[in-house]
């Protein structure tokens, strides 16, 4: 069982203020996902053999800044209602929740670089697995706290499960060998240098 640990736990100053608790997720979201660069991840994932049901790039965007959204005010609904309960109780499964939420929020954050910036299919799989246990946790806590935040975090919680299918599907299909896919080609920029390219990958619409 999780107990509150405040060194590794997010300010209570964010969790106790609307705006924060919302920007902070989708900030560093966003922030992750362009520091990997979109394009280079959407030809990545365009290139890679995939299970069924998988969603245009398109589609990951507008859902995870949704789901960032929908995360951060959850923590600041249980938040700011646990910590005003007379219950001792309440607010110690508050502050449980709040170290469950930074660590989940640490999980989701670092699968991108794992699965698309280092290729390492089999320990971002391992990530979101436990990401996705963290999660369904966290959500139990709360929801002896807050019901609306428990709700809040439904929608996220069910990606989080499809989410785990691709990646453990992407990893089993392409041999758990993402580097493999790529090959180096002359880069088309200066005629010199290497740029690297995927052997799957679709050829470009004109």
């Amino acid at each position: 069982m999780t107990t509150y640990i405040p060194s590794i736990t997010l300010p209570e100053a964010i969790f106790a203020n609307p705006a924060a608790s919302i920007l902070v997720p989708v900030g560093l979201g966003l922030g992750v996902g362009y520091s990997i660069s979109p394009k280079s991840t959407q030809k990545t994932y365009l290139a890679l053999k995939q299970p069924p049901l998988r969603p245009p790039p398109q589609v990951f965007g507008p859902t995870w800044t949704t789901l960032y959204a929908l995360m951060g005010y959850a923590s600041y609904r249980a938040w700011t209602t646990g910590t005003a309960s007379l219950n001792p109780n309440t607010v110690q499964l508050t502050k449980q929740g709040a170290t469950l939420f930074t660590i989940q929020l640490g999980l989701n954050l670092i699968w991108m670089p794992l699965f698309f910036g280092l290729k390492r299919p089999i320990e971002a799989t391992a990530d979101i697995v436990a990401l996705t246990g963290v999660t369904g946790y966290l959500t139990y806590v709360w929801s002896q706290v807050d019901s609306v935040s428990a709700w809040c975090l439904a929608p996220y919680l069910a990606w989080l499960g499809f989410a785990t299918y691709l990646s453990a599907g992407t990893g089993y299909l392409n041999n758990w060998n993402l580097a493999d896919k790529e090959r180096k080609m002359k880069s088309s920029n200066t005629g010199s240098g290497m740029d690297k390219d995927y052997i799957n990958k679709a050829p470009e619409q004109k």
